[in-house]
């Protein structure tokens, strides 16, 4: 039996972004049998539906959907832009959903993780995107819910977390995560 590949989509660009850093230290929470490859949405396009509709999508569309139809699942780690989902995420969800009839995340399991350096923990962003994903037929994660608030504070020098009572946690959200994609692989 081939490994799961679950796809992760983090909603900064910026360098030294928290959501980047936490994002690696999930990926190493996962258990063997499953493949955690960060997928960059940084060069895609604005969706344009004339370029699916005149048949000229840009090269970063094809090679995008590709590697969301290889995966098994989603985790989506995102801040908050004005209580909302970063543009750059909103696009790659907009980006896998067309052309019409062809969503690459329909009934694939996804799990959504906000962080913040502030004490709502992008509460706001976490739930767009969840209503997003209702629409787009992502099988979400409901519990444990992560909002993941004052993130500066749990994050070592090196972007690792020292701290046993937030990798617990993590762990607790992977674990269900897993358990998530197990049930839908049945």
């Amino acid at each position: 039996m081939s490994n799961k590949k679950i796809g992760v989509l983090v909603g900064s660009l910026r360098t030294e972004s928290f959501s980047k850093k936490i994002a690696k230290v999930l990926a190493g929470l996962f258990p063997a049998g499953y493949d955690v490859e960060l997928i960059d949405i940084s060069k895609l396009e604005i969706y344009n539906q004339d370029f699916d509709d005149e048949n000229r999508a840009p090269a970063s569309y094809a090679e995008f959907r590709q590697t969301l139809s290889e995966q098994d699942a989603f985790l989506f780690i995102t801040p908050e832009y004005n209580r909302s989902v970063p543009a750059v995420l909103k696009n790659a969800l907009d980006v896998g959903s067309r052309p019409y009839g062809h969503n690459l995340w329909a009934k694939k399991a996804g799990a959504v993780v906000s962080v913040s350096p502030g004490n709502l923990s992008a509460f706001g962003a976490n739930h767009h995107l969840r209503q997003s994903l209702v629409f787009l037929d992502v099988q979400t994660l409901q519990q444990p819910e992560a909002y993941i608030a004052n993130v500066h504070t749990l994050l070592a020098e090196d972007g690792s977390v020292t701290n046993q009572g937030t990798i617990d946690f993590f762990q607790s959200i992977v674990d269900a995560f897993v358990a998530l994609i197990e049930q839908l692989a049945k």
